[in-house]
C-alpha cells in the first residue's frame, strides 16, 4: 500500500544534498530583522483579463501565477529555495516523503493554515486542487500532471499522491506537486473553476488583492495576520505593505514610466535600452541603478528561430541546416544588438547540463540506439556555429546553403528559390512577439530574400501572437526558452511528441522525433547529476544537430535596472542566486526612499 508509515522530512533535494538542515531559521538571502512596510511597484506587459490562474484560456492577472514567485496570493506545499540548484523545503507541508521507487509522495499538512477568511487549510483542500487541475487545467498542468494518478486523504493531515500505474520514476514530480498554487475548495463549490473570472479567487498566502483596475493595474496589500509569516522559508520575506502592477502596451513608454519613477524595478532585455538609454540625471546621481548581475539559474537560449515542423518544406533536414547557414548572429549581435548577448550554443546555456566538445561515453550510450536516425556528425564532431564574416552575407555560407537546398529539391530560377519539380515558390511567413525582436531578425529576413525566399514578418498584439503560436498558423517564430534547474516536465511540454499533438500546445515547432522522446525521459528519470548532465547534454545535440532550432542568443547574466529605495542581503554574503529575490526578500529602505523622494523633488 502507498504511503505506509511515511518518513516525514523538512524538505527534499535533487542531484545535490539540501543546504539547510531541519533546524534552518530562514533562507541565507532573507533578512528575518527586515523592517515591513513601504511599496514596490512592478511593470508588466500587454493586459489581464481573467484571475483564474489555472485555464488555457484568459490572460492571468500578475500575482496570481499557478507557481513560483509570481504567485503571492494562494499557499504551495513546498518553497524551492533561490540558493540551491533545486531544493524544496516545507511550507503548507510540515513534512514530505519521497518513495524510494517514487510510486508516491506524502505530504503532512502543517497545523494552523488558514484561507483568508478564516476558515483551515484542509487535506480536502488539496485533492480538489489536483483534481480541478487535471480535468480543468491549461495543458502545461495536465501534462505536469500526466503521471499522478490519484491523491489520497490518509487523515485530516496526510495526503498520499500515487503515480499512475506503468509511468516512468520522475525525481521532478514531488518538486511539481509542491510548487502549485492550493485553491479553496468551499470557494470553488459555489463557482465554476472551469471559466475565466474577474472576480479574485480566495488565497491563504501573503498578499490578497486590494485595488483593481481591470486590464491595467493592480495592488495587493500583506495580510499582516499572515497564518505563515514565521516559517523558516518566509521568515524575513514578504516584508512590503504593497504591491503594485501597472501594465503596459509598449516597451518605449515601460522605459520612459521608469524614469519618470511610475515603477520600481524591471530587467531590461532590450540591447539598445541597456546601451543607451542607462546615462540620464537619476543614474549619475545614484538614485537609480543598473546592474549586470551573475546568476545561478539555467540561462537558456533567447529567442531562437524555429520553424513549424507541419510544413512540408520543414520537414527535411537539408532545408532547416540551409537555413541555419544563412543566420549570422555575430553580425546581428554586432549592428543591431549592440554585443548584448552571448553567442548560444546550448539550450542548457550557463549550466553543466550544456553539451560541449564531442560526445561523452555517457551520452554516446544514451545516443547509440539511435544512430540510424541521427546525423553521422553528432557521434564525432563538436557543435559549433559557422564561421561568420561579421557582415551578414558570406559567400561560402550562402553557397552552402544553396547546395543544401538543390539536395532538398530547392534551386533559384530567375532569382526566386522554386521548387525543382513543382514550380512552387519557397516562403516563410515569420510571427514574432514583439517588434523589437521584428527588428532584431531584418537583416536575416533581408538575406532569406536575397537568396530567392519570399519572406514576410509580423510582430501582432501579444494574445494573437500566442494564439498562431499555439494554433500552428506561422512558418517560422522564435521564442524565449530558459529550462529551470531541474528539467523534465518542461522538456516534455516543449520538445516532446505528445506535446506536438495536442491543442494549443507549447510545442510549437511541432517536434515529434523518437531520439528526443526517449532523451527526455532518461532526463526526468535520472537520480543522479552524472545521469542528468548525460541526458540534458544528448538531448542539446540532438536539437542542434537535427537543426530544429537556430541557436543566437544567449544572456551573460541577468540586467536589473531599479530605483535605489531598498534593501537587501548582499551578495557577498548570500553567493550567487539562481534569481533576483526582490518581491519576495528586499524591503523598504526608508532613509534611501526619501534620498530618491528628495532628489525627485528637487529635479522637478
Amino acid at each position: 500500500m502507498p504511503c505506509q508509515s511515511p518518513d516525514y522530512k523538512h524538505g527534499i533535494s535533487y542531484v545535490l544534498p539540501m543546504k539547510y538542515g531541519p533546524d534552518f531559521e530562514h533562507f541565507a538571502y532573507a533578512n528575518p530583522d527586515a523592517p515591513k512596510g513601504g511599496i514596490f511597484r512592478l511593470p508588466d506587459m500587454g493586459t489581464f483579463d481573467s484571475f483564474n490562474n489555472i485555464l488555457e484560456k484568459g490572460r492571468v492577472a500578475a500575482g496570481f501565477a499557478f507557481t513560483g514567485t509570481g504567485n503571492v496570493v494562494f499557499e504551495r506545499l513546498l518553497e524551492s529555495s533561490a540558493d540551491e540548484p533545486a531544493s524544496a523545503y516545507g511550507r503548507l507541508a510540515s513534512g514530505v516523503d519521497v518513495d524510494p521507487d517514487l510510486r508516491w509522495v506524502a505530504f503532512r499538512l502543517r497545523e494552523g493554515a488558514y484561507w483568508h477568511d478564516g476558515l483551515p487549510i484542509t487535506a480536502e483542500d488539496v485533492v480538489f486542487t489536483f483534481n480541478a487541475y487535471k480535468e480543468h487545467g491549461s495543458i502545461a498542468l495536465k501534462t505536469a500532471l500526466t503521471d499522478l494518478d490519484r491523491v489520497e486523504v490518509a487523515n485530516e493531515r496526510d495526503l498520499c499522491f500515487i503515480t499512475r500505474e506503468g509511468a516512468e520514476p520522475n525525481p521532478i514530480m514531488p518538486f511539481a506537486y509542491g510548487a502549485m498554487a492550493i485553491q479553496a475548495k468551499h470557494y470553488w463549490e459555489e463557482r465554476d473553476i472551469s471559466k475565466t473570472t474577474t472576480e479574485p479567487p480566495l488565497g491563504a498566502g501573503p498578499y490578497r488583492l486590494k485595488d483593481v483596475d481591470l486590464g491595467r493595474a493592480l495592488t495587493y496589500e500583506r495580510v499582516s495576520d499572515y497564518w505563515g509569516q514565521d516559517l523558516p522559508v518566509n521568515r524575513g520575506r514578504y516584508n512590503f505593505d504593497r504591491l503594485k502592477w501597472d501594465y503596459f502596451r509598449d516597451e518605449h513608454v515601460m522605459l520612459e514610466a521608469q524614469k519618470a519613477d511610475v515603477f520600481d524595478l524591471r530587467e531590461e532585455t532590450v540591447s539598445k535600452n541597456w546601451t543607451t538609454q542607462y546615462d540620464f540625471p537619476a543614474v549619475r546621481a545614484g538614485m537609480f541603478k543598473a546592474d549586470l548581475r551573475y546568476i545561478t539559474r539555467v540561462w537558456g537560449l533567447w529567442w531562437p528561430v524555429f520553424w513549424n515542423l507541419e510544413r512540408e518544406r520543414f520537414q527535411d533536414i537539408r532545408v532547416r541546416e540551409a537555413l541555419y547557414m544563412l543566420y549570422d548572429f555575430p553580425y546581428i549581435n554586432r549592428v543591431i544588438l549592440f554585443g548584448f548577448y552571448d553567442q548560444g550554443v546550448s539550450f542548457f546555456h550557463n549550466s553543466p547540463m550544456a553539451q560541449n566538445g564531442v560526445p561523452s561515453e555517457d551520452e554516446l550510450a544514451l545516443l547509440e540506439p539511435f544512430r540510424d536516425q541521427l546525423p553521422p556528425r553528432l557521434f564525432t564532431e563538436a557543435y559549433l556555429q559557422p564561421p561568420s564574416a561579421s557582415y551578414g552575407f558570406r559567400r561560402d555560407r550562402v553557397t552552402r546553403a544553396l547546395e543544401l537546398f538543390a539536395e532538398a529539391g530547392w534551386v533559384v530560377r530567375d532569382g526566386k528559390l522554386v521548387n525543382a519539380e513543382t514550380g512552387e515558390r519557397f516562403r516563410i511567413d515569420f510571427v514574432f512577439v514583439a517588434a523589437t525582436l521584428l527588428r532584431a531578425m531584418m537583416p536575416y529576413i533581408d538575406v532569406l530574400n536575397r537568396v530567392g525566399i519570399e519572406t514576410t514578418a509580423r510582430s501582432p498584439e501579444n494574445s494573437h501572437w500566442l494564439y498562431r503560436m499555439r494554433t500552428g498558423t506561422f512558418d517560422g517564430g522564435a521564442y524565449l526558452y530558459i529550462p529551470n534547474n531541474t528539467p523534465g516536465l518542461d522538456l516534455r511540454n516543449r520538445f516532446g511528441s505528445a506535446a506536438a499533438a495536442q491543442e494549443f500546445t507549447q510545442n510549437w515547432a511541432r517536434i515529434r522525433d523518437p531520439a528526443l522522446d526517449h532523451l527526455i525521459e532518461q532526463a526526468i528519470g535520472a537520480r543522479t547529476s552524472r545521469e542528468l548532465y548525460a541526458a540534458t547534454r544528448a538531448i542539446d545535440r540532438v536539437l542542434l544537430w537535427k537543426f530544429y532550432f537556430i541557436p543566437g542568443m544567449a544572456q551573460p547574466g541577468y540586467r536589473l535596472v531599479h530605483w535605489d529605495k531598498f534593501g537587501e542581503v548582499p551578495w557577498s554574503e548570500t553567493g550567487p542566486l539562481s534569481r533576483v529575490p526582490a518581491i519576495d526578500a528586499w524591503w523598504w529602505d526608508e532613509a534611501k526612499a526619501r534620498r530618491v523622494e528628495e532628489w525627485l523633488a528637487r529635479s522637478e
